[in-house]
């Protein structure tokens, strides 16, 4: 069986749900649905190592957010999904409201399914310097900072080194990394956000993974805001053919066919675009409780 490629829990979780027997509970993970701004949250906790092992994630908290009213421009779409990540964020930062916090965009913007996080930097408030240097008119906001970390290949260094020697100067107590993600169904792409307290794996959206991000190896608790931009093609694949009715899939053809190639929707310029802007207006309303959207448009100016 072709095994199907997917970051998101709700989506390893359905999966598991398809290949199990219909009597069959899943111990270890509990799994609820709720809904945040009008929009759908699906929040999936990964409780121990039997969990990890069937759903094939590390133990910790995943809330799925389903921003597909964003796409079709719904009246107030963007500042209530905003509203929405910062709602579901806040409670997996665990840190003080004046706690400095650093807020990391992995990928390679000249690639742009893998463009989200360094885009959504350009969206965060930072605000460290300000706070160091005009405690008067800044002292009430939380001290930020922001990075993009890049790339091995554009670099010369892996992300988590260059993560780990940023917080080694500025001393955050918490890091929020920013990534692009894979999903198996195109109706996810560009549509969800997918929160967790476990970290990431910089490049895994696009089958190029490097050293994890996690509290283990930064020392410090990582929370990992993911957006799904591209779907695997064998993945897809697979999908579509079951869907047809095809129950007897030949793995080693649909694993040929698919490669390493990844589908992403052709206005993938434009998604990124407007998903990694509400991602980080939602670390923003996370991160400094009381500022409004219209505040945020002004620091950003």
């Amino acid at each position: 069986m072709l095994k199907r490629r997917t970051d998101l829990a709700i989506e390893a979780k359905e999966l598991w749900a398809e290949t199990a027997a219909e009597q069959t509970q899943l111990e270890g993970v509990e799994a609820r649905d709720t809904t945040q701004e009008g929009f759908s949250v699906n929040v999936v906790k990964v409780l121990n190592e039997q969990g990890a092992s069937a759903i094939g994630k590390p133990a910790g908290t995943y809330v799925t957010i389903n921003l597909e009213g964003l796409e079709k421009r719904e009246d107030d779409a963007f500042g209530r999904a905003a509203r929405a990540i910062a709602a579901e964020l806040k409670p997996l930062l665990s840190v003080e409201d004046k706690a400095p916090v650093l807020v990391a965009g992995l990928g390679n913007r000249d690639i742009t399914p893998d463009a989200v996080g360094p885009h959504a930097v350009e969206h965060t408030m930072v605000t460290r310097h300000l706070v160091q240097q005009l405690p008067d008119q800044f002292g009430s906001f939380r001290p930020v900072s922001a990075v993009a970390a890049g790339v091995l290949g554009t670099t010369g260094m892996e992300t988590q080194e260059m993560i780990r020697g940023v917080i080694e100067q500025v001393k955050p107590a918490c890091l929020i990394a920013v990534d692009a993600l894979a999903s198996r169904a195109l109706n996810r792409v560009c549509t969800t956000v997918q929160i967790t307290d476990t970290g990431i794996v910089p490049g895994s959206g696009v089958a190029n993974s490097r050293a994890a991000i996690t509290r283990e190896a930064l020392g410090i608790p990582v929370v990992a805001v993911g957006v799904p931009t591209v779907v695997d093609a064998g993945t897809l694949a697979a999908d579509v053919a079951t869907e047809a009715g095809q129950k007897d899939l030949d793995s080693e053809a649909l694993a040929k066919f698919g490669g390493s190639l990844m589908v992403t929707p052709r206005d993938i310029d434009a998604r990124v675009a407007d998903m990694a802007k509400v991602v980080g207006f939602g670390i923003n309303l996370a991160l400094h409780p009381g500022i409004s959207m219209e505040d945020i448009d002004m620091f950003l100016s």
